[in-house]
């Protein structure tokens, strides 16, 4: 059992125990004060700091959510306001440069940074590597734009460059994430924070264990060559996943800080992470059976309870509990693919809904119940029955 699979994208957890745990009612922005630059200062652990940015929520009890120019999300609890001031000037996002010094200035000594169309990679590790990563990702994209595009999914450009921090080695990588994921790091390969917008991983190639005699961090095709193998393509996927989070919370297919149900981003993000390194020309793989998961699902029928679809509807407990975890991605990852080919027109309403719910509004495990079934019908018993009957065929 990989240990790097149970882990969902990073939600901060200010937003979702306290802060805003009694805002029933958001405030209402006129057009101008929506777009305009505030200037908010609060303290935290005894600090004051300034952060400049586009307020997003006001909640009834005086906190707020904060959109920074480099794309971060801020809550601001009531008591740690200290003063807001908004200016003539609108908020715009930091043009590409600028956030490459707002990054670099956060990292630790010797970073560099690597543009693509979509993306900034943030280096301390080989260039050949960045390249690969920032290709890699691009393809990914395109992928994902076009699938969901063809569908009927409207979808928009990223407001902000997709931030990809590449760490030379899994210590150094450890040492920095572990402020934001505590004990977990030395598990996780790589995460994408829906606080940051940020992915954080660090150079496979380098890991010693993973490679094989003669392996050299040369050029794109030794890359290549070195995380084609079976061993590795797991890790490979990994990244693939969190990237795919990074993409749909940008793209307007998801929102952060919006109840988005794990089993769907999580599924989709499974439902992408089947990688084909060898395409140079976009993304061949996407919705081919990914066989981890199908195991694992096939494992799981084994024992599987009778009200396991409607656990996996109604809240977001199994995959968040690591006992139970690997059993619920890989149900999340069979809903979703089963959806995806035999109710793909009720399937993208239902992701068209949940693209407009609002930020930081939680909904009840009877809303998601509801919800779920509005889209796909009353009957849950014959959906599931469907479901089971339609996922023994994949191979």
């Amino acid at each position: 059992m990989n240990a790097i699979w149970p882990f969902p994208c990073r939600r901060d957890p200010l937003a979702v125990k306290r802060l805003f745990a009694c805002a029933v009612l958001i405030s209402i922005f006129s057009a101008q004060s929506l777009f305009a630059l505030e200037h908010v200062t609060l303290r935290r652990d005894g600090r004051e700091q300034t952060v400049s940015g586009q307020v997003v929520v006001t909640a009834e009890d005086g906190g707020l959510l904060l959109m920074a120019r480099d794309g971060t999300l801020w809550t601001v609890e009531p008591e740690q306001l200290v003063s807001r001031k908004q200016d003539d000037e609108p908020f715009r996002p930091f043009s590409r440069d600028e956030l490459a010094r707002q990054v670099i200035a956060e990292l630790p000594p010797g970073f560099e940074t690597y543009a693509t169309h979509h993306y900034l990679i943030c280096y301390n590790t080989s260039r050949e590597y960045a390249v690969w990563c920032g290709a890699l990702f691009e393809r990914l994209y395109k992928g994902f734009t076009n699938f969901w595009t063809r569908k009927g999914m409207k979808l928009h450009e990223p407001e902000f460059p997709l931030v990809a921090v590449v760490f030379n080695s899994a210590e150094s990588y450890s040492a920095f994430a572990r402020s934001e994921l505590g004990a977990a790091p030395e598990s996780i390969i790589g995460y994408y924070s829906l606080r940051s917008n940020r992915i954080t991983m660090y150079d496979l190639t380098g890991v010693e264990a993973l490679r094989s005699a003669g392996d050299r961090r040369g050029s794109a095709a030794q890359i290549n060559r070195m995380l084609e193998r079976p061993e590795v393509e797991q890790l490979v996927a990994t990244i693939i996943h969190e990237a795919t989070h990074q993409i749909a919370f940008n793209s307007g297919l998801q929102t952060r800080y919006a109840d988005i149900p794990l089993w769907v981003s999580e599924g989709i993000a499974a439902f992408f992470e089947t990688p084909d390194l060898r395409s140079a020309k976009g993304w061949r793989t996407i919705g081919a059976v990914n066989d981890n998961r199908l195991d694992r699902f096939h494992d799981y029928l084994q024992h599987r309870p009778s009200a396991s679809l409607k656990s996996l509807i109604s809240d977001d407990k199994r995959i968040r509990d690591t006992r139970q975890a690997l059993d619920a991605y890989a149900e999340a990852w069979a809903l979703n693919y089963y959806l995806i080919h035999h109710h793909p027109k009720q399937y993208v309403a239902y992701l068209q809904m949940l693209s407009r719910k609002e930020q930081l509004l939680w909904d009840d495990p009877a809303t998601r119940l509801k919800e779920f079934q509005e889209a796909f019908g009353d009957n849950l018993g014959q959906l599931d029955g469907d479901f089971l009957r339609q996922m023994q065929k994949v191979r």
